[in-house]
């Protein structure tokens, strides 16, 4: 394995991670507020909007520069 294939990787799963971590933090401060369905779900949709633009600007960069 060279490096830009580990460091590639390590990016990938680096990102995975806090991705993951983050939904964790967002499912903690609805409880912990005790939102409710309703307002679980407003706090998943708005700071989710965040991440989902992320991801999406990731993907179009990856698509226009082949």
């Amino acid at each position: 394995m060279s490096i830009e294939q580990f460091e590639s990787w390590s990016l990938i799963l680096g990102i995975g991670g806090l991705i993951i971590f983050m939904l964790f933090i967002v499912w903690d401060l609805a409880k912990s507020s005790k939102a409710g369905r309703f307002g679980t779900f407003i706090l998943f949709l708005a700071l989710g909007l965040g991440l989902a633009g992320f991801l999406i600007k990731t993907v179009l960069v990856e698509i226009i520069n082949p």
